[in-house]
């Protein structure tokens, strides 16, 4: 997934960012509420999480931003990427106004990081109408437990190479443009090269041999997920 994270403070930064990495996912920061509105204004993401207490710019700590004030100008351009609110905010009625501002999902802190992942794959999965398994020829891909099986057997893949998977597969048959791949691949001022993007799927095809599923490549259009023919 390619993700975007608001939070102001850089300790807990620092650890979402190593722990969302390490899980395949493609982060974007931002600590204030300047640098977040022009990253969400510039690039699609899978999902958000957001700090609602932030500075207004780099240059300035004093003068707090609410990330709500973000939340409900996104969602009244029509913006409807998965938003999990992260905060310290945790009130019944602070929930609720996260919530009716257009947030999918409220976490208080202080959370468990394996909550926030499995909570973002949920709101990731309900936005995309993807089932928890999806099956093509005898590959078999669980999203909830994160495990890929060919007749049975579990292929364990690197995070990211899973994490592309799940893209071809949400849902199989849709194909999947090589601007999005590289987007869910790189970082936000560092593109992958066309030639990095085809060997990595090189690399998932030679994995995936004999699983009675391929990675079709559509020239000038991108991939597509599909079952082999007999």
């Amino acid at each position: 997934m390619r993700i975007l994270l608001v939070e102001d403070d850089p300790v807990l930064q620092s650890v979402m960012l190593r722990s969302l990495a390490d899980a395949g996912h493609r982060v974007d920061a931002a600590s204030d509420l300047a640098t977040a509105t022009h990253l969400w204004r510039v690039q699609a993401f899978d999902a958000v999480l957001l700090d609602l207490n932030l500075p207004r710019s780099q240059r300035s700590a004093s003068g707090m931003g609410s990330g709500l004030t973000l939340l409900r100008e996104m969602r009244a351009k029509k913006d409807k990427t998965p938003v999990l609110v992260l905060t310290a905010r945790n009130r019944t009625d602070e929930r609720i106004a996260g919530l009716d501002a257009g947030a999918d999902d409220y976490l208080g802190k202080p959370f468990e990081l394996a909550e926030v992942e499995a909570r973002l794959r949920a709101l990731v999965r309900r936005s995309q109408g993807a089932d928890e398994h999806t099956l093509i020829g005898q590959l078999l891909l669980d999203r909830q437990g994160r495990r890929v099986l060919i007749a049975g057997e579990e292929l364990v893949l690197p995070a990211r190479e899973f994490e592309v998977l799940c893209e071809l597969m949400s849902p199989p048959g849709r194909t999947v443009s090589k601007r999005d791949l590289s987007n869910k691949l790189s970082d936000f001022d560092d593109a992958l090269a066309d030639n990095a993007l085809e060997a990595f799927i090189s690399r998932l095809r030679k994995k995936l041999a004999g699983s009675g599923a391929s990675i079709r490549t559509l020239r000038g259009l991108g991939y597509l997920m599909q079952e082999e023919r007999a």
